[in-house]
């Protein structure tokens, strides 16, 4: 099971540096989750930074490694869980042109969502997960739940006031 985290500061004011070791502090913090892989990524003119901790199951190799962009680089995907229909999205992607480099249900996910949009790619996925998706170009963030039973969450909003 890995761990996703990341934050927003709406206006952004911070450097790339500080909000990558702050995402990746954050992200330390849920080492148990994922203990092979941790990842950062930022974008310190919207503010916004994504972090992983990784437990690698399906592809264990580096190309698995989140926060991942897509091929596009347009999209930026921290993600956990597992797709039940990974292996016909990925063929359907790849029909449609699109070359994977690696093995991952993060890669599938990623791609779909550049390929066919968010919402119709979620409506496309089968399986059990979580997600954050910093879309560059609209500049939106997408945070996505899909689940058969409960995980642990936890939720903090600091709206600078104290």
């Amino acid at each position: 099971m890995c761990g996703i985290v990341g934050y927003w500061t709406f206006g952004g004011g911070e450097t790339a540096e500080i909000m990558r070791r702050k995402v990746s502090q954050m992200a330390d913090m849920l080492r148990a989750r994922g203990p092979d892989d941790s990842g950062a990524w930022t974008d310190a003119e919207a503010g916004i930074a994504l972090g992983h901790r990784r437990l690698a199951v399906v592809d264990v190799s580096s190309l698995g490694h989140q926060p991942m962009q897509s091929a596009s680089n347009r999209l930026v995907l921290t993600y956990n869980g597992e797709l039940y229909n990974g292996a016909e999205l990925r063929l359907e992607l790849e029909k449609g042109g699109i070359r994977f480099r690696g093995h991952s249900d993060t890669e599938i996910v990623v791609e779909a969502c550049a390929a066919w949009g968010v919402d119709a790619a979620v409506q496309r996925l089968s399986g059990m997960f979580a997600f954050a998706l910093w879309d560059s170009e609209e500049k939106t963030l997408y945070l996505v739940l899909r689940f058969q039973r409960l995980f642990p969450t936890v939720d903090l909003f600091d709206d600078g006031t104290g």
